[in-house]
């Protein structure tokens, strides 16, 4: 993929937003039973939206640019548009008014000694901080053991999507909720395109994902959208078993574009007691490990 197409982008994104939406769910009514069009017709978007219909086919042909707030928030109650798919509105807009950009490599980020520092002081549970890309750039031990088979890919920064897509069987047996997985991996990668379509870095994740999966290309042809936000998380590990993990993502106003996750289980659970196994598997391991480095020194 060469690049983000962002009238492509706009055009699709708004289409498959009105074809969900029957007329009576906007409370218009449907005037005969054979409609040529799936959901809304543009016609009837401009009147909920309370803009002209001209305005509106110019805005789904792909330019956002010049778009207010207030017409925006208008087209997205007319849409009846989630929290993500309206923040996702908002930053195609602000990409449409932008200087028309090129592709761009972000600078490699490197993960400051003292947030590293903060990962290992959560020694009872894991947390590992990634980007928008899925980049896995920093990780407690904890982490480490719980995400072993994401983490087995030597290529690195080892990459959560790359492992969901590219190695299906693998992910299969280790999220028990794969299909969700997946569902929320690609929305949550095209919430980043939307905020940045010219990082090269993306642009070559999408592509090599494009390239090699068809479930992908079936998510991302989706059109939806996720935001990075707290929830629930089922796992079957290889050593501990089932863990039913309670998420928390948490961005780092220092460290734009980053995000902390710390995954928790209620003490008494059995999840809890297999966290505690794990940790004490991984310290474990991590005392061996020292021993053969010093045996080998």
């Amino acid at each position: 993929m060469a690049s983000m197409d962002l009238r492509t982008d706009i055009r699709e994104f708004l289409s498959s937003r009105r074809a969900r939406i029957a007329p009576e769910q906007a409370g218009l009514p449907a005037y005969g039973g054979n409609r040529r069009v799936k959901g809304l017709r543009r016609e009837e978007v401009a009147l909920l939206a309370g803009i002209s219909v001209e305005y509106y086919v110019r805005m789904e042909r792909g330019s956002l640019a010049g778009a207010s707030d207030g017409v925006l928030d208008a087209l997205a109650a007319a849409l009846q548009l989630e929290e993500a798919e309206r923040d996702h509105l908002f930053h195609l807009a602000r990409q449409s008014g932008a200087p028309r950009g090129s592709r761009r490599r972000r600078p490699a980020v490197k993960v400051r000694s003292t947030l590293k520092r903060v990962l290992d002081a959560i020694s009872d549970a894991p947390a590992w901080i990634c980007n928008g890309r899925y980049d896995v750039l920093a990780t407690n031990q904890l982490a480490r053991a719980l995400f072993s088979p994401v983490l087995a890919e030597p290529r690195r920064p080892a990459n959560t999507a790359r492992f969901v897509y590219l190695a299906p069987e693998a992910a299969e047996d280790f999220f028990v909720d794969y299909e969700q997985i997946a569902g929320d991996v690609a929305a949550k990668l095209r919430m980043e395109a939307g905020r940045d379509p010219h990082d090269e870095e993306l642009i070559a994740l999408v592509g090599e994902l494009s390239t090699c999966s068809e479930l992908f290309r079936q998510r991302w042809a989706s059109q939806d959208v996720r935001l990075h936000r707290s929830g629930r998380k089922r796992v079957h590990h290889p050593i501990v078993g089932r863990l039913d993990l309670d998420v928390e993502s948490l961005q780092l106003p220092a460290e734009p574009g980053l995000h902390l996750t710390v995954y928790t289980a209620p003490a008494g659970t059995p999840t809890a007691d297999n966290l505690a196994l794990l940790a004490s598997w991984a310290a474990t391991q991590q005392t061996l490990a020292t021993e053969l480095e010093a045996h080998n020194g």
